[in-house]
């Protein structure tokens, strides 16, 4: 797996974890046990550091970046979709940041909150926990209540994953 240092800063990914091998894990990054990175994500952490909590998945072609101003903590249970960008913000427990979404600069989501496919939240936004952002820029909806245990499956799976991964992955040379 292709694993950085930048500088004196060098990830800390847990021995639980699993980086596939075309994920970049660059610098001030730690990985919590059992936490998975898939193919072509990037954690960038070059101007401050990435945080990213057990059990927790950032699927394949994610960006995760930081700034000098404030960290990117993503917390337990969290699943990061496919093809999305997080920069510098604060992702709560168990939330779901769907596919090709964004979450900007200063932004806070809340546990068990869900950023929607393809929602764009706004630099300093505050998504509430256990409710739904959508759109573009992303608003929070009366009507969009999210169930406290609606993670548990996408949990789950990527952690069953990682280890199916983890062991049962081989390169084929053609």
């Amino acid at each position: 797996m292709p694993l950085y240092a930048l500088g004196d800063a060098e990830p800390d990914i847990h021995p639980t974890a699993y980086v596939h091998p075309d994920a970049v894990v660059i610098g001030n990054v730690t990985l919590g046990p059992e936490s998975t990175v898939w193919p072509t994500a990037v954690l960038r952490g070059d101007d401050g550091r990435i945080e990213v909590g057990a059990r927790s998945s950032i699927q394949d072609g994610s960006i995760i970046h930081t700034t000098l101003e404030q960290p990117t903590i993503i917390g337990d249970e969290v699943t990061v979709g496919h093809n999305v960008h997080i920069e510098a913000a604060t992702i709560g427990n168990r939330a779901l940041i769907s596919s090709g979404s964004v979450v900007l600069n200063g932004s806070t989501i809340g546990e068990g909150a869900v950023v929607a496919a393809g929602a764009v939240v706004s630099p300093k936004a505050d998504v509430p926990a256990y409710r739904m952002a959508l759109g573009v820029p992303a608003r929070v909806r009366d009507g969009y209540e999210v169930p406290a245990d609606r993670w548990r499956y996408a949990v789950e799976s990527y952690v069953d994953r990682g280890r199916r991964f983890a062991s049962q992955l081989r390169r084929l040379e053609g």
